[in-house]
C-alpha cells in the first residue's frame, strides 16, 4: 500500500512514517522540507500519483483565526482536489478532540472547517480525533506562566502519548474508511493542574502551579469535562509517569499544539 504522510517531518508525522515503512507499507513523507507543499500545491501531484491513502497530520504554524484558516482550508482544498485527480481512496486527517466544545478560539473553528470540507467532499474519509499529547504539557505551563506561577483550572483531561497517537493513525489509514469521526485518548484520567505539577516536578522545574478554577487555558474558559474523550475513545497504552521516565519527556522539536486534546 502507498501511504502518503502530509506533515511527515513533524512529532506525530515522522513517527507516523516509521510505523508504516516498518509494516511493508511504501511511503511518502510529505512537507515542505521534502519538496512538497499543500499551500501552493507544489510537489503534490507527483508526491500522490499510485496514492492509495492520504493521511494529513499537518498543522498550521499560526494559530490565531485568520492564519489557521488560511491554512487548514487551503491545504485541504487542495489536497482533495489532488487526491480527486489521482483517484486516492482514502483521506485520514488527525483533529482534536473536544473541538467542537472549544469553538471560542479561532484556531478550533479552523480545525472544523477543515473536518467539514473532508465531509462535503464526499469522498472517503476517516477522521482521528486525539486528546492532547503528553509531549505537549511543558507547552500548557508555559502558556499559563506568570513570573514563577502558573495558574491552572482543576478540570479533567486524559492526554495520550504521541507514539500511542501515531499508532492510532497508522492502524486507521491501513483500514478501510470509516466516513466518521473515530476518538483517541489517553488510560488515565488527571486534573489538569496536578498533571502539570507532576510533570513540572519530573523536570526539576521550579515554578509553582496555583491551583485557580477561573485560569484560562490557552485563553478559553474551560468547563469540568471539555477535555475528556467521549465515552466510546480507544485508549492507548502508555502512562503518564512511565512516560516521565522515559527518553521522551523533552521533545524541543515537537510543534507545540494549542488547546484542547489533542493534534
Amino acid at each position: 500500500m502507498k501511504v502518503v504522510v502530509v506533515g511527515g517531518t513533524g512529532l506525530i508525522g515522522s513517527k507516523l512514517v516509521a510505523i508504516l515503512r516498518e509494516e511493508g507499507h511504501e511511503v511518502v513523507s510529505a512537507a515542505p522540507k521534502t519538496g512538497v507543499n499543500t499551500l501552493t500545491g507544489e510537489g503534490l501531484a507527483e508526491a500522490l500519483e499510485g496514492a492509495d491513502v492520504v493521511v494529513d497530520v499537518s498543522n498550521s504554524p499560526s494559530f490565531e483565526e485568520a492564519g489557521a484558516m488560511e491554512f487548514f482550508e487551503t491545504s485541504t482544498r487542495n489536497l482533495l482536489a489532488a487526491e480527486a485527480a489521482a483517484g486516492v481512496g482514502h483521506h485520514v486527517a488527525l483533529s482534536v478532540s473536544g473541538a467542537h466544545h472549544l469553538y471560542g478560539r479561532g484556531y478550533f473553528r479552523a480545525k472544523l472547517a477543515q473536518e467539514r470540507l473532508i465531509e462535503q467532499a464526499r469522498r472517503p474519509y476517516s477522521i482521528v480525533y486525539a486528546t492532547q499529547f503528553f509531549e505537549f504539557v511543558e507547552r500548557i505551563a508555559d502558556e499559563a506562566t506568570d513570573g514563577n506561577t502558573i495558574r491552572m483550572p482543576p478540570v479533567l483531561c486524559q492526554p495520550m502519548a504521541a507514539d500511542d497517537a501515531a499508532r492510532a493513525v497508522a492502524r486507521i489509514a491501513v483500514g478501510p474508511p470509516t466516513n466518521r469521526v473515530l476518538e483517541f485518548g489517553g488510560p488515565q484520567r488527571f486534573r489538569l493542574d496536578a498533571l502539570v505539577r507532576q510533570a513540572l516536578s519530573a523536570l526539576h522545574d521550579p515554578r509553582e502551579v496555583v491551583t485557580d478554577p477561573d485560569a484560562r487555558y490557552f485563553g478559553l474558559v474551560l468547563e469540568e469535562r471539555t477535555l475528556l474523550p467521549d465515552g466510546h475513545a480507544t485508549l492507548g497504552e502508555m502512562r503518564f509517569e512511565d512516560w516521565l521516565a522515559g527518553p521522551a519527556l523533552r521533545n524541543p522539536g515537537a510543534q507545540p499544539q494549542p488547546a484542547g486534546n489533542g493534534a
